[in-house]
């Protein structure tokens, strides 16, 4: 089962879980549809997808948040986008500013607390292309920004369900924890992608970093690189400050979406400080934490044949919430009443365009009944929202 994770036999090693998956796969599982977000304040976000959306819109949806300097060549994050398409979800990653190999115009990146622009996608993606399950995964620093923004819009989050994965929910614990021992390897590799990117940002624009080129140079600890951009560029003290204010487990019980939350014990990026008290989680979060699996790696079966236990555990998991079963109610069954208030109800909250001519609500509840009438629409039950909606009898898919 799924449920279950056993690392390959000989790899129990936390490096070699958390290095294998770029070592076994070298080249993307699909090639992507990329959109370019435009954002409120004149920068942009990036966006791949796992196919051309618009015609892909009646989809169950999967929303992939990377980590630090991670963006669609990232293994995990293209694997699980190929795993949301074989499911049948369109998938789509949004890339945190500057991430996606152009630097962002604006004095600001992104940071493990920073949820203002995910909120703004999310929020778009239903205007754009309507309602339809909807779930997110983020992995490590996007595991943290997602539990916080959770728990910041508790049942306003525009989600069915999340799942959390390596994510460092302690941040001041884990920023020490990768200045020791191999896991300064993760710092400067990191660090490395960091300097490279905010050299690239301030040679386009500069003044965009409150930071010369030359001490970006200097930099040594992904710590010191918080202190002197990250922080002081959103506003922090420091980056104590910094850490204390963004880490997300004070904030779990906040949550109020389903939420499954991955750990692995052995994680090199991670401290014990990480694990929350599953005694004070709320009902709504499932916690798994695994003996092994490094971190973002979980690499199961042979060396022959690896399997990336998180494209078949984390999909399995949210199917629950992304393939509910739907059904049409015969509106010929219904009291006028009863049809009328339903009709009444959806005109006010999805509101109609009719052109120059406005439509009184009365007119607008008549024309939609025509729809139903004639077989155009169809009213319909959904088991995941627990609410009936009347759509486009071409676009009514049962599952």
């Amino acid at each position: 089962m799924s449920q279950y994770f056993d690392p390959i036999p000989w790899a129990k090693n936390p490096h070699l879980q958390t290095l294998l998956p770029r070592i076994v796969r070298r080249t993307p599982l699909l090639t992507p549809y990329w959109q370019r977000l435009n954002l409120p304040d004149n920068d942009f976000v990036d966006l791949a997808w796992s196919e051309e959306p618009k015609t892909a819109q009646h989809k169950p949806r999967l929303v992939i948040f990377h980590g630090l300097e991670g963006n669609f060549n990232s293994p995990y994050v293209h694997g699980m986008l190929a795993a949301a398409k074989a499911r049948g979800w369109l998938g789509v990653v949004m890339h945190f500013r500057g991430c996606s190999g152009e630097p962002n115009r604006q004095k600001r990146i992104y940071h493990s607390g920073e949820t203002e622009d995910a909120r703004y996608f999310l929020n778009w993606l239903k205007e754009q292309f309507g309602e339809q399950p909807t779930a997110a995964v983020g992995y490590s620093l996007g595991g943290n920004m997602l539990a916080y923004y959770l728990a910041e819009s508790g049942e306003n989050a525009v989600l069915d369900a999340a799942v959390i994965v390596s994510a460092p929910l302690m941040l001041e614990p884990c920023s020490t924890k990768i200045e020791r021992g191999f896991s300064r390897f993760y710092q400067w590799y990191l660090l490395k992608g960091l300097k490279r990117n905010a050299t690239r940002k301030l040679i386009r624009y500069p003044q965009s970093l409150p930071i010369s080129l030359l001490t970006i140079k200097s930099i040594k600890k992904l710590r010191q690189f918080d202190d002197l951009i990250t922080a002081k560029i959103h506003g922090f003290k420091d980056a104590l400050d910094y850490y204390r204010q963004c880490s997300a487990l004070p904030l779990l019980n906040q949550i109020k979406k389903n939420t499954l939350i991955i750990h692995a014990k052995d994680d090199p990026f991670m401290s014990t400080e990480v694990i929350p008290d599953i005694t004070t989680l709320p009902k709504n979060i499932e916690y798994q934490l695994t003996e092994f699996g490094g971190h973002v790696g979980f690499v199961s079966g042979k060396l022959s044949k690896p399997v990336m236990w998180l494209e078949k555990r984390i999909p399995d998991w949210l199917s629950t919430y992304l393939e509910n079963s739907k059904m049409i109610i015969p509106w010929q069954e219904l009291s006028t009443e009863t049809l009328d208030n339903l009709i009444e109800s959806f005109v006010l909250r999805e509101g109609t365009d009719y052109g120059m001519q406005e439509k009184t609500l009365e007119q607008k509840v008549a024309d939609v009944k025509k729809q139903l009438v004639s077989g155009e629409a169809v009213l319909v039950w959904s088991e995941l929202h627990e609410s009936v909606n009347i759509m486009p009898a071409a676009q009514f898919r049962p599952d």
